[in-house]
């Protein structure tokens, strides 16, 4: 980088230019990370575009920038996350949360009465991101939050206590096995399934892989899902699923067969069939 200071917005320039073909928002990307070495929020560096970048701040970006270069995601490299209005601590133990999930909570917090203690069950769930948001908008229900990784747990227990947000238990289990003499009003899952021959995996090399995929068809942790949710479901409980846009027939087929009625799907922000969703009128035996 250069020895002579240039201004924030020249540096930003620079930054995306050298982003342009590593990351489909360049710009973003760029301002995120040199407000990362800043200290500052993109607002605050948009306003201060005519301020002058030291050289030291120059290489920390350029470091910062390289590994972006790389496939590693801005959110590993500034550690945090804006999700549901809500900023989440993430490291390379979790996925990273998508805009797209956003959906299946919004659905989600429509499927049961608002000051009901109703029980929420979050398959999977990494940073903790959808149990949180559930949370914070719906502060009477009871929440759990389970996952395999002993990491992303840690995660998402220090992300509950940022957020001031204790109402939720976080369990240490593969899918049902940490509940498994609990029902629930409410289960919902972004499980992995991303088929293990997707070019897509080669893109995504940097989040945990056992997040992304599970087997051959990235059918496998759905299917296991849907046949054991009756069994952890109150009579008339719900379950809710995000899945790949191409899966959503093999979805609802499988809700189907176990024994769900009102199957619906429903697009992502970006107008993708991502999230189906169905209702089980019989209770389970456990």
């Amino acid at each position: 980088m250069s020895t002579v200071p240039t201004t924030i917005a020249e540096t930003v320039k620079r930054a995306a230019l050298n982003l342009s073909t590593h990351s489909e928002s360049p710009r973003l990307d760029a301002e995120l990370l040199l407000g990362k070495v800043l200290g500052l929020s993109r607002t605050s560096l948009i306003a201060r575009d005519n301020q002058s970048v030291a050289p030291d701040d120059e290489l920390k970006l350029a470091q910062l920038i390289s590994k972006r270069a790389h496939g590693v995601p801005v959110a590993y490299l500034t550690g945090c996350r804006e999700f549901w209005s809500l900023t989440l601590t993430v490291t390379p133990d979790v996925l990273v949360p998508r805009p797209e999930t956003e959906s299946l909570v919004q659905h989600a917090l429509q499927l049961l009465p608002r000051e009901a203690a109703c029980s929420v069950l979050d398959l999977g769930t990494g940073s903790g991101a959808i149990a949180l948001a559930i949370a914070s908008e719906r502060p009477r229900w009871r929440i759990t939050g389970v996952d395999l990784s002993p990491q992303a747990l840690t995660v998402a227990r220090q992300n509950s206590r940022i957020l001031n947000l204790p109402q939720i238990s976080w369990r240490l289990g593969s899918w049902f096995e940490a509940v498994h003499l609990e029902r629930f009003h409410l289960i919902v899952a972004n499980p992995p399934y991303i088929a293990a021959a997707d070019p897509a995996l080669a893109t995504l090399t940097a989040e945990p892989a056992m997040a992304l995929s599970a087997g051959p068809t990235g059918l496998e942790s759905l299917e296991v899902i849907v046949a054991q949710a009756p069994q952890h479901l109150e009579a008339g409980g719900w379950l809710a699923l995000e899945h790949g846009s191409t899966q959503a027939p093999d979805v609802s087929r499988l809700l189907d067969q176990h024994g769900f009625a009102s199957i619906r799907t429903f697009p992502d922000f970006s107008g993708k069939p991502r999230l189906t969703l169905g209702v089980h009128t019989q209770q389970g035996t456990l």
